[in-house]
């Protein structure tokens, strides 16, 4: 008995603990969500940049469509829902073809199939490459896992493909300190990030911030960034290799860019130096190589990038073909990430809220006065009797559901006396 009134004990929360928690929850929502309310199908706002998507597994098995906020709410209520977070560049499938019989409460009229949705396995319910659910109800304890900003699907940290969890740039209190994550499969496209300097990197991860030629390899490798110095990254690649031969005339060079597949450098002065860069994004590549020639050196390794490193992304014509080509271009805009989504959550939310407390303020001003009083009596009996509930409570016993509903129901026949009281007295003065 004495262990069971412990762990009752533990359960005991204040209620300030329990409203901040309450806070929590809801901002959580509302970040998830976007700030979506749930009130409208998103259909009508075609393939939007970001929303949060679920996926109906009563009526879609397969995990072959996905709906929005409002459809999962009020068409698949009592349904499998899986939710899937945010999903980019998605349109609500709800009651179109997928669905056979059933129709969408919410937008009735929509086209048969949404052509340019992506599904996954995440719409089936499964996750990481090792196809388990979340949460997974064989787990003893749920592990949180990581989601790859291109394939949006979700890896737990031991199937990352890294050698320890400890190359996971985290702070002293285990928090993330990385905006976003790209996982293995991905990073090949991605290669190129490899030619940036090491400040789009999340701390702990600086191997792969600076790149120099091999000219035997014909293959990109690390070397100490120069980011703080003078000496661009060029200097550091020709000083250091004798292999290079800096005697190579320029008119040998096809644009006077490296030729990375060779190995050879042809014109230092148009390798990307990471202190100094060209402010004219569609003329100068900041980079100064060939970026499709860059990618053909495949590295299949997680990476870990930095906040707002989205921002050094040179966005030069031919490498916004770049990534147009390689179906990427969503990296080049800001408002794709994952903390803009957020961002614009919690201000939807901060409205929200100012909104509500100016219409209680308004409805507050419209009563006359004797409702006015009311109210404000109201509260401080609330008060009152919510300290003196407090105050006669045994502290060395937690406070139970049973209390709390015993609390408001002597607060609701006491305001039954006060207002039989008045009736009664009103009657007497009447006659």
């Amino acid at each position: 008995m004495e262990d069971a009134f412990d762990d009752e004990a533990e359960q005991a929360v204040t209620i300030h603990e329990y409203l901040e928690e309450v806070e929590e929850r809801e901002l959580e929502a509302d970040l998830v969500l976007g700030g979506d309310e749930g009130k409208e199908c998103t259909y009508s706002k075609g393939y939007m940049k970001r929303q949060a998507i679920f996926s109906c597994l009563t009526c879609t098995p397969d995990g072959n469509a996905g709906v929005c906020t409002a459809c999962s709410l009020s068409c698949h209520d009592g349904h499998q829902v899986v939710e899937l977070w945010t999903k980019r560049n998605f349109r609500c499938d709800c009651g179109n073809s997928k669905f056979g019989e059933f129709y969408c409460k919410l937008f009735a009229n929509k086209d048969v199939e949404n052509v340019d949705n992506s599904y996954n396995h995440n719409f089936k319910g499964s996750y990481c490459t090792c196809g388990q659910p979340y949460p997974d109800p064989d787990a003893e304890e749920q592990v949180e896992m990581i989601q790859c900003c291109l394939c949006e699907d979700w890896f737990h940290e031991e199937h990352l493909g890294l050698e320890s969890s400890e190359e996971i740039p985290r702070d002293e209190e285990g928090e993330p300190l990385y905006e976003d994550f790209i996982c293995g499969a991905c990073s090949e496209v991605c290669s190129f990030l490899r030619l940036y300097p090491e400040s789009i990197w999340a701390a702990r991860r600086q191997a792969d911030a600076t790149v120099k030629v091999s000219k035997d390899k014909g293959v990109l490798e690390d070397v100490p960034s120069t980011c703080g110095s003078e000496k661009p990254v060029s200097d550091i690649c020709t000083s250091n290799s004798p292999e290079v031969d800096k005697s190579k005339p320029k008119s040998e060079s096809v644009s006077g860019e490296k030729d990375l597949i060779k190995g050879e450098i042809y014109d230092n002065s148009m390798v990307l130096n990471p202190c100094t860069r060209d402010t004219n994004l569609h003329t100068h590549c900041l980079l100064g190589v060939n970026i499709v020639d860059a990618c053909l050196v495949l590295v299949s390794k997680p990476m870990f990038l930095s906040k707002n490193w989205r921002d050094a992304l040179c966005k030069c014509d031919k490498c916004l073909e770049f990534y147009n080509q390689k179906k990427i271009a969503f990296l080049a805009d800001k408002e794709d990430s994952i903390a803009e989504y957020e961002k614009m959550g919690k201000q939807k939310r901060e409205e929200k809220l100012q909104q509500q407390e100016g219409a209680e303020m308004n409805f507050f001003n419209k009563l006359g006065h004797v409702e006015k009083v009311e109210i404000l009596k109201g509260i401080e009996e609330m008060k009152d009797g919510l300290r003196a509930f407090l105050e006669s409570a045994d502290s060395s016993k937690p406070i139970t559901a049973d209390d709390i509903h015993q609390f408001f129901d002597d607060i609701k026949n006491k305001r039954r006396r006060v207002q039989f009281n008045l009736f009664c007295c009103s009657a007497a003065l009447s006659k």
